[in-house]
């Protein structure tokens, strides 16, 4: 599917604004989850800024479409989309993960346009799709969508596929689940902990209609996500291969999890992003 070249380049700028505001977020912070942040800010921006239905003004609106970020440590480019979208002042960021202020280290729903409070990894899931499965009591079409977002490592969690049994079952088609499949979790590779490749096979398994992407080409995650729309009958899963730290070359494909960002780093990230 063909989008037009105007559209890409802002999202494209767009993800480079969310990934400096990301950057100066930890910054002030001292430390943060830079590489998962930053390996899914393509994703986080096609939402956001194009797919997603939702209004900042109003973030309670009945109809919006839901957002759960499963691996809701990876919090700094969501808060930077929020900003940027203007659900709250980024003055915000200069407070992050600090005692006491509202953008924490992970996500919470006291922010305005947080719709889930995670830490526990696994859970967003079953929370995203008890949401769905809300928007379509008593409706002949469902009133929102919901987009939950899973880490791969994540997804050696047994609840994660507890709910996409469920969500199967019911047929749940206002569901899309993203894997931000980077390949790296906490300590080391995820397949040198529970190996699940392949991945997208296991999803389309247990009765989902799943695809597998770039997740850094914004062709293919539009595309992923309007197919979703037009697929009835099925809950949809998008595996996004994408690469840790990906926007800052020295970064990439580092296992930086939670980091201290050293002078030296911020410098490094600034030349590219600032």
């Amino acid at each position: 599917m063909a989008y037009d070249e105007k559209l890409i380049a802002a999202l494209k700028s767009k993800a480079k604004t969310l990934r400096r505001d990301t950057i100066e977020m930890i910054k002030a912070g001292g430390a943060g989850w830079l590489g998962g942040s930053f390996s899914q800010a393509d994703i986080i921006t096609a939402l956001m800024f194009h797919h997603l239905k939702h209004d900042p003004g109003n973030p309670k609106w009945e109809e919006r479409d839901r957002l759960i970020v499963s691996k809701a440590h990876c919090c700094e480019t969501v808060y930077a989309a929020l900003g940027e979208a203007g659900y709250f002042d980024k003055k915000e960021y200069r407070s992050y993960g600090k005692f006491g202020a509202v953008l924490q280290a992970h996500t919470e729903r006291i922010v305005p346009g947080i719709e889930y409070s995670g830490g526990s990894l696994g859970q967003g899931l079953s929370f995203a799709l008890g949401e769905a499965m809300a928007a379509r009591i008593g409706r002949p079409t469902p009133l929102y969508r919901v987009f939950c977002i899973l880490g791969d490592g994540e997804c050696n969690e047994g609840q994660v596929w507890e709910a996409v049994m469920a969500a199967a079952h019911y047929k749940v088609d206002n569901l899309v689940a993203i894997i931000d499949h980077n390949k790296f979790q906490s300590g080391s590779k995820v397949e040198d902990r529970i190996n699940l490749i392949p991945m997208v096979e296991k999803w389309q398994t247990f009765g989902w209609n799943a695809v597998e992407i770039d997740g850094h080409n914004y062709t293919e995650i539009l595309t992923a996500l309007e197919n979703a729309d037009k697929t009835p009958g099925q809950p949809h899963a998008i595996v996004a291969h994408t690469v840790k730290c990906k926007g800052v070359p020295a970064f990439e494909h580092k296992n930086l999890h939670f980091c201290k960002l050293t002078d030296d780093m911020y410098a490094e990230a600034m030349a590219v992003l600032g």
